[in-house]
């Protein structure tokens, strides 16, 4: 369908935002960028009665936590959500999807634990996946301790936080780790760059090709591009990883890799729901305020969530072990 109109208005204010400041280069500095992007993301945030930051033992050092609950410590652990910023492994950090979560927590019923894992080109591939790692193995092993439910874990993320999400359920699903689900959020799932929709929506359409592309080298940093905690797509079988849930914008670059995922899934016998929003960019999901198929993309990931979380319930009441 053609550009939706909040699509066009969001675009035009973009252009002004991404511009680079006189006398500066044609393209802003990796610290410009992400000066720019903290004051990028929606400042009305929902009040919540817990809301607390923590570190988590990881590979490099500890691993900073934002940790979200709709209701009091005291009112009991909760099933839990490990979500994963967007930002293309470069930018970005838990302060941009702080919104977000706050919705996350309160429209599913549960904890989310936000990750702010280290960021390239300062920490190079597989610093990122190894830090998002590190919080879903520590959530699974001692979930008392972070107040969750056990057995009742999922993992989330949008855009280059959505590739980690997928990567990290594989690692899961190899560890014996039975993920409750896992949203993907417009995720990148490939480093090839040549579906249709990477030529079709590489430029003007927000979320720029060329740009992408240099993040994706940074983070890369000589890494084999097949290695499936860079490359999701590429691993052999798929079979046995967590249901998922798969939302992408119509002209995004990173739409057909995130639905040719979302259909490998579904051909290895995955449960899989995916929805395409029509007329909207990368980044809708974030942005409510601007654009209401992000309200409406939230109401869907929260009902998926609700509903994964619900049969975790009755499976453990089944069988008593999460744990494989």
């Amino acid at each position: 369908m053609p550009l939706h109109p909040q699509t066009e208005s969001f675009l035009e204010l973009l252009a002004g935002w991404t511009s680079p400041p006189p006398g500066a280069g044609a393209q802003p500095s990796i610290a410009e960028m992400r000066r720019r992007i903290a004051t990028a993301f929606p400042s009305v945030r929902r009040e919540l009665p817990h809301v607390r930051d923590l570190d988590v033992a990881g590979p490099g050092g500890g691993v900073p936590v934002r940790v979200y609950r709709p209701v009091p410590p005291d009112a009991g652990p909760l099933p839990a959500v490990v979500y994963l910023h967007g930002g293309g492994w470069v930018l970005g950090g838990v302060d941009n999807v702080d919104a977000a979560c706050r919705d996350l927590a309160t429209g599913a019923g549960c904890a989310v634990l936000s990750v702010d894992y280290r960021l390239a080109p300062e920490h190079p591939f597989p610093a990122a996946v190894d830090d998002a790692w590190a919080v879903v193995e520590a959530v699974a092993d001692d979930p008392a301790r972070y107040g969750v439910r056990d057995g009742a874990l999922a993992v989330a993320g949008d855009s280059a936080g959505g590739n980690l999400a997928a990567a990290v359920a594989l690692l899961a699903r190899d560890a014996g780790i039975a993920l409750a689900h896992q949203l993907l959020v417009y995720p990148a799932t490939d480093t090839a760059m040549d579906t249709p929709s990477w030529r079709a929506y590489g430029s003007g359409y927000g979320l720029d090709g060329a740009t992408l592309a240099r993040f994706l080298e940074l983070y890369r940093d000589g890494a084999d591009p097949s290695d499936t905690r860079l490359a999701p797509l590429r691993a052999r079988n798929l079979a046995g990883v967590a249901p998922a849930t798969v939302i992408t914008a119509e002209y995004d670059i990173l739409r057909d890799e995130a639905e040719l995922y979302a259909a490998r899934l579904a051909a290895a016998g995955v449960p899989v729901e995916a929805r395409r929003y029509d007329g909207v960019v990368h980044a809708f999901f974030l942005l409510p305020e601007i654009f209401d198929a992000g309200a409406e993309a939230m109401g869907f990931a929260v009902a998926r969530l609700r509903a994964a979380f619900a049969g975790r319930d009755r499976e453990a009441g089944r069988h008593g072990r999460q744990r494989l």
